[in-house]
């Protein structure tokens, strides 16, 4: 399983082609991985650190949204970057110990860094534990609700590598694990929940709807394999065409969930620009995988969905400085 991005379901890498930085059209590689065997190489694929810059703009969404009432430091938006950041390795470093087994048995993810030997248990507990205190130690710069919530946050991220083994929901999970980027972002600056109380609410739905919709599709090409290992997803339980429908009507609450906490935390015109241009992305994405035809689940398509992020945080951005 994977967080934040992917895990035993996703495009894994075939042993011959694991230096690669993007995908050989017909090979099962993961893309965003770099070239390279040096150990800054090994880590910086271990947790497909790219992906961060994907996952990253909903806790700056956060702070945005805090800024209509606050003043933000530079010093804050620093430390936010570096708490998400450190966040995000414990989550997906951990996801990867937990699931190693599985990893080594799944074809598409035996030549990851730990069933391929490239980086020992050890060492990868090592940059868990390092990116742990790494975020504690953010959280305690930023403001006391923020430190005490810390240990609750990674509690939360990390349980997800274990969601599949007894729920067949492990896909809302991990959107709530993300979910916490937004409202963790926003608690940064202000220190207290928002008033009025909805619009973190609204961001938490579209977040976790909108990147378990994503999941689902990652989970769709490895449902033989989850099936035979006993673990559970919405994918294996409802199988593909259901599945698919969920993740559409998943998608279909993102949206109005979103112009909700633009319209609650105060954007404007600009922000729902943003809004109706990931609308268009995700009508374009549903066009592309069927049941019976995955073809087009592809790298491009999964970059796609991060570009989405990118693309609503953008234009929150220029809402603000227009």
């Amino acid at each position: 399983m994977g967080t934040g991005e992917s895990g035993p379901r996703s495009q894994g890498r075939g042993a011959g082609a694991a230096n690669s930085l993007f995908p050989v059209p017909g090979s099962p590689q993961e893309g965003q991985t770099f070239a390279g065997e040096s150990l800054l190489v090994r880590y910086v694929n271990f947790v497909k650190l790219p992906h961060t810059l994907f996952a990253l703009p909903f806790a700056l969404l956060g702070v945005l949204a805090a800024s209509i009432q606050s003043e933000v430091s530079w010093r804050t938006v620093g430390l936010v970057v570096v708490a998400f950041s450190a966040a995000r390795w414990v989550a997906m470093g951990f996801n990867r110990i937990a699931d190693r087994s599985y990893d080594a048995r799944n074809p598409r993810t035996q030549a990851r860094e730990l069933p391929r030997g490239a980086l020992t248990v050890t060492q990868a507990w090592a940059s868990v534990l390092l990116a742990g205190v790494l975020f504690v130690s953010a959280a305690a710069m930023l403001n006391p609700v923020c430190l005490a919530l810390s240990p609750l946050a990674l509690g939360w991220i990390m349980t997800y590598s274990f969601a599949k083994r007894f729920t067949w929901w492990p896909h809302l999970w991990l959107g709530l694990s993300l979910s916490i980027a937004p409202v963790g972002g926003y608690l940064a600056v202000m220190g207290r929940w928002s008033h009025p109380w909805w619009p973190l609410v609204a961001v938490t739905v579209a977040v976790s709807t909108w990147v378990a919709g994503f999941d689902i599709f990652y989970a769709l090409p490895d449902l033989e394999f989850d099936r035979n290992e006993g673990l559970r997803s919405a994918v294996v339980r409802l199988g593909e065409r259901r599945s698919i429908l969920l993740a559409k009507i998943l998608h279909g609450i993102t949206i109005p969930a979103l112009v909700v906490f633009g319209i609650g935390s105060g954007f404007g015109g600009w922000y729902l620009a943003g809004v109706g241009v990931a609308t268009a992305i995700l009508i374009y994405e549903h066009q592309l995988v069927r049941p019976g035809e995955l073809s087009r689940l592809d790298a491009a398509f999964f970059t796609m969905n991060g570009v989405m992020s990118v693309t609503v945080f953008g234009f929150a951005l220029l809402d603000r400085v227009v």
